[in-house]
């Protein structure tokens, strides 16, 4: 899947990646809450962005599932300690950082690659072990078909 996608047409963009064998395991922000580096970084660290995430969500009786980006394995760490994380999004992780990451997780909450996915890469991604594997490639490396009507 990816989340990557060109403003107005994510419906159809989405579409397409599953009719063409994908699957789409999340559709828009709305669907769960995820905290990359910059929501991170704003909230003071990983910790207190996870706290502050399920304070407002308890504020607004809302139950949606949170995603937290890790940029390190001592970031992956930091998560695991708090409760109620559903995903880590590995960002740019090596396949041996990967696996290292999958194996410090464990059954503690789902995994997910993300960062320069690619066909090329994908299998060597999923045999790391992870839950999930996010690629941009799916949508911003398409190339438009040049289709014109003439009217007679």
């Amino acid at each position: 899947d990816t989340r990557k996608t060109t403003p107005g047409v994510r419906a159809l963009e989405k579409w397409a990646v599953k009719i063409g064998g994908g699957e789409n395991h999340r559709f828009a922000l709305y669907d769960m809450v995820m905290l990359k580096d910059n929501h991170i970084d704003f909230a003071g660290g990983i910790t207190k962005a996870i706290t502050k995430t399920h304070e407002y969500l308890a504020e607004k009786h809302l139950n949606l599932k949170i995603i937290v980006e890790a940029r390190s394995l001592d970031e992956v760490r930091e998560i695991i300690d708090n409760e109620g994380v559903h995903r880590i999004l590995l960002d740019n992780f090596d396949y041996d950082t990967t696996r290292e990451a999958v194996a410090i997780i464990g059954d503690k909450c789902q995994t997910e690659s993300s960062g320069g996915i690619n066909e090329d890469t994908m299998r060597n991604y999923a045999e790391c072990g992870v839950d999930y594997i996010s690629s941009g490639a799916l949508t911003h490396s398409v190339y438009n078909m040049d289709l014109s009507l003439k009217a007679i």
